[in-house]
């Protein structure tokens, strides 16, 4: 019996994994730059083209000129010893000179180590970090995967080995550990490896939500804090899985995790754990991208209970959870109608929670609602243009009809 996730969803062709990291093969980088010309009939007169084209050169020096100084008057809140080496490295990169940046870089972020913490401000590590964020995603980006995880292992570990850290910094640790698991995922490395990461990920995090008494969002810090924080992140140019503070995800990540393992004992617990951050009970004032990611939990956590043998019991739960997410799909979706943008994680859910909600059905033995399901499911992935999620829900719909006849 096949079950879709809105994870299978997010992506129009099938996810591919990636090769190991002994044998990751190289992919040549490549961009493709599109000139259009006018015809002759459309162009202006030639003084006018003349006009044009010196205002443009005198426009043209003068952004420049403005571009050259906003650049290099950027990365004042870095140490001097270590502002030069950035600046090229983030530069060399926008010019997709791989490898220069990754010199420069990893000569800012060795250097950095050898600068005492209070060079850096506050929150040093946040800083130490975000040097290593942006040589690791240098590396991955050149094919380096195996430097890159090590760049990220290290950066974890220096989180991990410091006394006295901020939440914000307590949270970049989370992220780096989620970022490593997910990267012993992709690139197959051992099960355990995995789950160490994503382990440590859920714990610390555990141990952030109780210290600081936080809830989906992390208590902001003093306005100028926030402000360097946004600086180091714009500077560097750090992937948004750094800028934004997701405290699910880790959660989420894990659950996944143990389904896939066939320990979905343990993934309930952390889906529940999830949702029971995510919405807590009695909080009206939750957003409508909350409410739609709390309905893909409910889905994934119906998945759980059906992996394996599900009892006749775990079948019921299991269909309740999927019906509580249709559920909360469609009040969100009434309730947002002026906010399209905060309920689109819903459209994916929907496709994944229809095609779940068939997938019941048929186990009871109720084909007629379980075709139904599956077509509504059908419809909602063609609407999305998924191509997983048609062809899955085209292969249910057939299994069906076979089955009525």
């Amino acid at each position: 019996m096949f079950r879709l996730s809105s994870r299978c969803l997010r992506k129009s062709v099938p996810a591919v994994r990636k090769a190991a990291f002994p044998s990751f093969p190289c992919s040549a980088l490549a961009s493709a730059h599109c000139r259009h010309a006018s015809t002759i009939a459309s162009l202006p007169s030639k003084s006018r083209v003349g006009t044009i084209f010196t205002a443009l050169i005198l426009l043209g020096a003068a952004s420049t000129a403005y571009g050259l100084y906003e650049f290099y008057t950027m990365f004042t809140i870095w140490p001097k010893e270590v502002r030069g080496d950035l600046r090229a490295g983030i530069k060399a990169r926008s010019q997709e000179d791989l490898g220069l940046s990754e010199r420069f870089l990893r000569r800012a972020l060795d250097t950095a180590h050898n600068l005492p913490l209070e060079a850096f401000g506050s929150d040093p590590y946040l800083k130490l970090s975000g040097i290593a964020i942006a040589l690791a995603g240098v590396l991955e980006d050149n094919n380096k995967p195996r430097e890159a995880y090590d760049t990220y292992v290290d950066s974890l570990t220096k989180l991990r080995q410091a006394s006295g850290l901020s939440s914000q910094e307590r949270l970049r640790a989370v992220a780096v550990a989620h970022k490593l698991g997910e990267m012993a995922e992709t690139y197959q490395q051992p099960a355990i490896e995995e789950e160490q990461w994503l382990v440590y990920a859920v714990e610390e995090l555990l141990r952030i939500l109780r210290d600081e008494n936080i809830s989906t969002q992390l208590a902001m810090p003093t306005h100028d804090a926030d402000e360097e924080h946004k600086t180091v992140i714009a500077e560097l140019e750090l992937p948004k899985w750094v800028e934004k503070t997701d405290v699910i995800a880790p959660l989420q990540a894990l659950g996944a995790f143990y389904n896939r393992t066939g320990k979905q004992e343990y993934a309930v617990p952390l889906y529940l754990s999830a949702l029971n951050v995510l919405l807590p009970p009695g909080n009206k004032n939750t957003s409508a991208e909350n409410k739609c990611r709390g309905a893909d939990l409910m889905n994934s956590l119906a998945d759980s209970l059906l992996l394996g043998a599900p009892t006749p019991e775990r079948r019921h739960q299991a269909e309740a959870w999927v019906d509580r997410a249709l559920s909360t799909i469609e009040k969100t979706q009434h309730d947002s109608k002026n906010d399209p943008e905060g309920s689109v994680h819903c459209e994916l859910v929907l496709a994944a929670a229809l095609f779940n909600k068939g997938s019941m059905r048929e186990m009871a033995g109720d084909l007629e609602s379980a075709k139904s399901s599956y077509l509504e499911s059908r419809k909602q992935s063609y609407l999305l243009k998924q191509r997983d999620g048609i062809i899955q829900a085209d292969t249910a719909i057939r299994r069906v009809d076979r089955l009525s006849k």
